[in-house]
């Protein structure tokens, strides 16, 4: 507990045990009020004092003007017990708010643990501990065992373990060595380690998650906006009916006692705390809940979109395969495969896509990039440059039909790399990708939510295509596409889905962030993926594990399900005590447990949300 939340604890207890006390002594009077007034003073002071300020402001309308009249009536009318007991029980239902969106921001800001304090630099021979800001790209920082991975980068030296579970849920560690990125955020387990920065600190991975986090409040549910226009409207309109329960009636039957002391209980349990707090709050949480397995949600309304998804779309590379390319075959025509593996080396010397260093791998020996001039990436086919003085295409089969080169298909499945050279074909490498261990499981899980079509969009072969969508039991595959024809063929499948429904597109690649941006939820691939593919997407998933889509959806659905449970329950348990109330059958005691009590409940039900870890 927080030192206000202390506090306010004891504030409930002194002021109960004085409630009981004044009950209790056989005072009458003016004693018999002081008495009353003690307690009801120390318990409530403070939203006596919010109802003013905000009635001097224009916000007349709110719970604590609620609170404050009818507790107030109450002692105007004699009902001394009462009114202390109102204030006493809104106040812990307060308590209980607090404390359950202190529990929600605890599993956020867990994720602020992420943010490194310092970098270590070297300087005249000495470790120098810097702001992570300090540091710029190309700078080596040195990373001591124990200590927090402060940016992204490459290590140059040692090797280690780092603990990535603050990032991704998973308690695995992942070896590195020199050579391998690492990411900003992770935890340096072992060894001592001297990295390359790659990208400045407002650029990486930990800054960007933080950003995703502090701002997924601001993106709000329709839920949540109609709780907010509802409580703008509802609150004037049962304090006018109040009003009128305690002036009308009397007019006409007298006993202006009785009406005024209905109309003090139809003002308690009027009151929207139920609403107004807890349909957030299970947003909030959901958002919190997701974090801890790993899954960054930018706002409540992707979290309640999620829950309708009925076509889920993947792109394959980075996504459903690894992204891990290897050289399987090397088919020469007119040269030998050394040659043919070298110009094609050459020709990617300058790309970072893959299939490039795969290529650049398979060669295996320094490349004099001097021989290479006039690059040309060609987006979705390949490359054109010039090798030593010749005009080299290296790419796919639309590459070859553009440059009106004859080509062949090669027996293998994989994605084939054409080349040829001054106009004529000089062979093709046959690159083979690896399937993820849980993409089928996580296809297999996506039915199981009741998404309705899984599809694959890929630029290569349909051969290679269709195997991996045989293979994962996919229910449509769409191959040799480029990125227009992604967005074409999104556009397509949006037309198949329900009035309700969603389509949701997931990638990794700066390719998809048109796509990503198309889809009524885009999900990127947060460890591997590109930064424009994360700025694109709705929610992102740090480890890049597709299972996590469907934990993604099940999250959705329990949080929609308990906002459902708290709208129906809050709505249902007010209107039977406002009617009980306006006939003189409730008492101010059932006004006080359909205001508190049901919002206890209500906030006690959102809670559950933070209990996540059976559905990792």
């Amino acid at each position: 507990m927080t030192k206000k939340q202390k506090k306010m604890l004891l504030r409930v207890l002194v002021s109960l045990v004085l409630l009981v006390a004044a009950a209790l002594l056989p005072f009458s009077g003016w004693l018999r009020l002081t008495a009353f007034l003690v307690p009801y003073i120390l318990i409530g002071w403070d939203v006596l004092w919010k109802a003013v300020r905000n009635i001097a402001h224009g916000q007349v309308f709110d719970e604590n003007f609620l609170m404050a009249l009818a507790t107030v009536g109450a002692f105007c009318t004699g009902e001394f017990p009462e009114g202390v007991a109102v204030m006493l029980f809104y106040q812990v239902g307060e308590l209980f708010q607090s404390y359950a969106v202190g529990k929600s921001r605890q599993s956020i800001a867990s994720l602020m643990d992420i943010r490194p304090d310092y970098a270590n630099i070297e300087r005249g021979g000495e470790l120098v501990q810097v702001d992570p800001d300090e540091v710029a790209v190309g700078d080596t920082i040195v990373i001591k065992s124990g200590e927090k991975v402060p940016l992204d980068g490459v290590v140059l030296e040692g090797a280690s373990t780092l603990n990535t579970a603050a990032l991704t849920g998973e308690s695995l560690p992942r070896d590195v060595e020199p050579g391998d990125d690492v990411i900003s955020g992770c935890i340096n387990q072992s060894g001592l380690l001297k990295v390359r920065v790659t990208k400045v600190f407002g650029e990486s991975t930990v800054a960007r998650i933080l950003d995703l986090v502090e701002n997924s409040s601001a993106q709000k549910a329709k839920a949540e906006n109609f709780i907010t226009k509802f409580a703008r409207y509802y609150t004037p309109v049962v304090v006018i009916a109040a009003l009128i329960l305690g002036i009308v009636p009397p007019l006409f039957v007298g006993d202006w006692s009785n009406w005024i002391h209905r109309a003090l209980i139809f003002l308690v349990i009027s009151c929207p705390c139920a609403l107004v707090i807890s349909v957030p709050l299970s947003f909030f949480g959901g958002i919190g809940g997701a974090s801890k397995c790993g899954i960054l949600v930018k706002g409540g309304n992707y979290m309640e979109a999620l829950a309708h998804a009925e076509l889920v779309v993947f792109d394959k590379t980075g996504t459903l395969t690894r992204g891990v390319f290897n050289v399987t075959a090397v088919h020469p025509d007119e040269c030998s495969e050394k040659d043919l593996l070298e110009i094609a080396a050459l020709a990617e010397a300058y790309s970072d896509h893959p299939i490039s260093r795969s290529l650049r791998e398979a060669y295996g020996m320094e490349l004099d990039r001097s021989r290479v001039a006039e690059v040309e990436e060609l987006s979705g086919r390949g490359i054109r440059a010039r090798i030593d003085g010749r005009g080299v295409c290296v790419g796919n089969n639309k590459l070859m039909d553009e440059i009106g080169v004859a080509w062949h298909p090669c027996h293998h499945v994989g994605t084939t790399v054409h080349v040829a050279i001054e106009g004529k074909y000089a062979g093709h490498i046959v690159i083979s990708d690896e399937v993820k261990e849980d993409a089928k499981a996580a296809v297999q899980a996506l039915k199981a939510q009741g998404v309705k079509k899984t599809v694959m969009l890929t630029g290569d072969s349909r051969p290679v295509g269709e195997s991996v969508a045989k293979e994962l039991e996919l229910d449509e595959a769409c191959t040799e596409l480029l990125p227009a024809d992604k967005v074409e063929q999104v556009e397509r499948l949006l037309k198949e889905k329900s009035q309700n429904g969603k389509l949701v597109f997931v990638g990794d690649g700066i390719n998809d962030a048109p796509v990503l941006s198309r889809a009524d939820i885009g999900i990127a691939m947060g460890a591997m993926g590109s930064d424009a593919a994360i700025e694109a997407a709705d929610i992102v998933l740090m480890d890049d594990k597709p299972s996590k889509i469907a934990t993604a959806i099940r999250l959705s659905k329990k949080t929609l399900r308990i906002v459902r449970q708290n709208i129906i329950f809050a709505l249902a348990v007010k209107a039977a005590v406002l009617l009980l109330g306006a006939l003189g059958i409730a008492t101010m005691w059932e006004a006080v447990f359909a205001d508190v009590g049901v919002s206890v409940i209500a906030i006690l039900n959102a809670m559950r949300m933070l209990r996540v870890k059976s559905l990792q």
